[in-house]
């Protein structure tokens, strides 16, 4: 590894958390322009997605569940619970708008909600493909490791949730334990994890107050936030899923739940059906919340998958998965809730063209629509099955173009330039070097490290590289920076008191 900069570690953790000088495309900007429904067409999903609740209603009820529904007069029928109407819009309306993801770092926590934007990670691929080789290989807790100091060094990236699976960890917990770890050390940024068993939560809580230094202090400021899908499509609730809710809501961790019904598989294959049916697993998910505690944080995380009806594969990366999680997107912030969608995925293999075209067209469309975290959009590839350090490099660019179009167009006085027009055609002819050019050049303007903006020759005689080999130069130059986010006193606490994979000379 290369050698510490000088500094200190608070010098170096707040070079590395602060936003650049100048940024002309921030996260955190003003979605929604895009609109895929009507208001007719947005009630008309919604009142449907409630039909299927109150008639139709969740099966597979757990115990402990049907409990807090039968306390407040809706009991199983036939197996099933039947969510009246009333029940879904007390829940909506006691659900918060808007709440903080906390970052270990405090300068690094988001507000989520609202019109913002944020992209972020999501995912559990199973495979990298691997810089040197740009095969396919299992993922590694060392390669989780890996993502996770990257990222924290991507200003888009405004918080990290585990893309990848550590398939190198023997039996659950080992997973559980080892992830949370490797978040822990790699980044100060807000993060987001799963927990295979609810028995995993209160452990993993014990690990973040040894980080911390004092028993309690994780619950009172969560930097983590839980990804959970209690919904088993078509209209189920999970049971193990749902006792993970229970146990983090006692722990005050946030929650994502998210529902992935797939289009002709576990959904209908019309894109209102789908809509309609994923909203009323993600309506029910928030009621179960709701049961356990009003007003929970937890982000609306509706996000309707399609296949290829052809073949049955999953389908990350065309125009349908652009327009459903765009109209989800809008449908939640209809709602009033904290919205989660997905974008920026592909089903191309290689960082190529399809690669490209795939993520950019679906994670415009999420942001043009409003969605306020928008998941898996970093990095992901071959259908969410593989992940790339390069592509986190490519993707994270490719946001900041994104929120430069969201960010749109101010039209002022100044900005007319009206002065400067005249100042140019009665003098010198141009506007090169002009008082009013140079205000302009980093307050409108994005420039891209990776992408290549010059002549073929002078790109030809600097040796031609693509962008996957300029962004593999980037990756290079970004995991030679150590990840020191643990004191040697917290490592050594959480090592003696669990069963750590990540090697000590990974560590600092």
């Amino acid at each position: 590894m290369a050698s510490r900069s000088t500094g200190g570690r608070k010098a170096r953790h707040a070079k590395r958390a602060a936003p650049p000088p100048v940024n002309p495309a921030p996260p955190g900007v003003t979605g929604g322009q895009y609109k895929p429904l009507t208001e007719k067409e947005v009630r008309a999903v919604y009142d449907t997605a409630c039909r299927l609740l109150e008639q139709l209603g969740i099966g597979d009820v757990p115990a402990r569940l049907a409990d807090l529904y039968a306390a407040r007069g809706v009991p199983l029928q036939n197996g099933r619970i039947k969510i009246p109407k009333s029940l879904v819009e007390e829940a909506i309306a006691a659900a918060p708008s808007q709440f903080p993801l906390h970052g270990r770092d405090p300068n690094r926590t988001i507000e989520v909600g609202g019109s913002a934007v944020h992209f972020g990670t999501g995912g559990a691929a199973v495979q990298v493909l691997d810089s040197d080789t740009r095969a396919y290989r299992p993922s590694t807790l060392a390669d989780l490791y890996d993502f996770t100091r990257l990222q924290d060094q991507l200003n888009n990236v405004s918080w990290f949730t585990r893309c990848c699976i550590a398939t190198d960890m023997v039996g659950e917990y080992a997973l559980d334990i080892n992830t949370a770890f490797a978040l822990l050390k790699g980044t100060t940024k807000p993060v987001a994890t799963a927990f295979t068993l609810a028995e995993h939560v209160a452990p993993i809580v014990a690990m973040m107050d040894m980080a911390e230094g004092a028993e309690g202090a994780f619950v009172k400021r969560p930097w983590i936030k839980a990804h959970i899908s209690p919904m088993i499509s078509p209209m189920r609730y999970g049971e193990d899923a749902v006792a993970v809710t229970f146990e983090c809501v006692r722990h005050n961790i946030p929650v994502s739940c998210i529902t992935a019904a797939q289009s002709g598989a576990t959904a209908p294959a019309t894109l209102a059906g789908i809509l309609a049916q994923s909203l009323a697993e993600t309506l029910a998910a928030l009621v179960m919340v709701h049961l356990m505690r009003p007003g929970y944080p937890m982000v609306f995380s509706n996000w309707p998958f399609v296949i290829d009806l052809r073949t049955g594969a999953f389908s990350s990366g065309g125009g349908e998965m652009a327009v459903l999680n765009a109209a989800s997107a809008q449908i939640i912030n209809w709602l009033g809730l904290v919205s989660g969608v997905s974008a920026g995925m592909t089903d191309a293999k290689a960082l190529d063209a399809q690669y490209g075209a795939e993520k950019g067209f679906t994670a415009m469309a999420a942001a043009l629509g409003g969605g306020n975290l928008i998941y898996e959009s970093s990095g992901m590839t071959a259908a969410l099955l593989g992940a790339s350090l390069e592509g986190f490099v490519l993707d994270d660019e490719m946001h900041s173009h994104i929120y430069r179009t969201l960010r749109g167009i101010e039209v002022t006085d100044e900005t007319l330039g009206f002065e400067a027009i005249c100042d140019a055609v009665l003098g010198e002819g141009h506007f090169l070097g002009h008082a009013h050019t140079m205000a302009s050049m980093e307050r409108d303007y994005f420039y891209p490290k990776i992408a290549d903006r010059d002549d073929p020759r002078t790109w030809g005689d600097a040796g031609g590289a693509d962008a996957w080999e300029r962004a593999h130069g980037r990756v290079k130059e970004m995991l030679s920076v150590d990840a020191d986010y643990l004191s040697a006193a917290a490592e050594s606490r959480i090592r003696d008191a669990f069963e750590i994979f990540l090697p000590k000379s990974n560590s600092v």
